[in-house]
């Protein structure tokens, strides 16, 4: 399937479906249950980010469930995300640096929407903390004519954001390849933004051999909260730091995953 760009923000129907969010947080419980077959945390580091208009209070249930596994999980403390301002950069380089030391250990880094924007960016610019990074739903091969359903917001407030941040300039095929395992999780049925621009470019002539891509059947408002996207959070967080394997659910959980797609070398496409 061909992507052209500019793509446009998800069909009205999609956008619809959104306002379901709850029946998937009432769901939520089964991750618990499902995660009971992965071995504990070891107490690892884990800094939650969120996504645009959102704060810490929107990724509250997924901490919660990470927590109770046995990681130590933090939020980002930095208020309500309104995109890349001086005071959000700053603020969350300087939180990554700060775990990294408190902990002494790489910090996971898990993003939602614009937070997985912001992980990605982190992993880049400070390889040496970080161990992993997981994205739900985040556009990151969005450029400035791409549209989503926030972008007249976005449009609002974009003259707050730091110029030195360029989010939707350079391709994510001219940026650097992750040098940690990246884990894109990322849903058909997002009514939020185009799910073609929420994956990664995984396989043999990958530039990170340890991208990979997983598919689930959520809302982008509900990824916090889906039993599919906890499961797969705790399943990433479970593998040992020097022996990554990619995703594979366990029989009983296959009908949450479905075959994932990929951005292919010309970043022209995706199968």
């Amino acid at each position: 399937m061909s992507v052209a760009s500019p793509l446009n923000p998800p069909l009205l129907l999609r956008q619809a479906l959104e306002a379901r969010w709850p029946l998937e947080a009432a769901a939520s419980s089964m991750a618990s249950a499902a995660g009971c077959i992965l071995r504990a945390g070891d107490g690892r580091p884990v800094l939650v980010l969120p996504g645009f208009a959102a704060g810490d209070a929107s990724t509250m249930a997924l901490r919660w469930a990470l927590r109770s596994r046995g990681y130590w999980v933090h939020a980002w403390r930095l208020g309500r995300n309104i995109g890349p301002t001086s005071r959000a950069v700053a603020g969350m380089r300087r939180r990554l640096d700060e775990l990294q030391s408190t902990h002494d250990q790489h910090v996971t880094l898990i993003g939602w929407s614009l937070g997985g924007i912001y992980a990605r960016m982190l992993a880049r610019e400070y390889p040496d903390l970080v161990r992993q990074v997981i994205t739900l739903g985040s556009p990151y091969r969005m450029m400035a004519d791409d549209r989503s359903v926030v972008s007249p917001l976005w449009d609002r407030v974009q003259h707050l954001h730091d110029a030195n941040v360029r989010i939707g300039e350079i391709s994510e095929g001219a940026r650097p390849p992750l040098t940690v395992p990246a884990t894109s999780i990322y849903s058909r049925y997002d009514g939020v933004v185009r799910w073609q621009l929420c994956i990664d470019q995984t396989g043999p002539d990958a530039g990170n051999p340890r991208a990979e891509n997983i598919e689930v059947f959520s809302l982008h408002v509900g990824l916090g909260f889906s039993p599919a996207v906890i499961f797969a959070v705790l399943d990433r967080l479970a593998q040992p730091e020097d022996d990554w394997q990619p995703f594979r659910p366990p029989p009983m959980l296959r009908p949450w995953y479905p075959r994932a797609g990929s951005w292919t070398v010309d970043h022209g496409r995706v199968v």
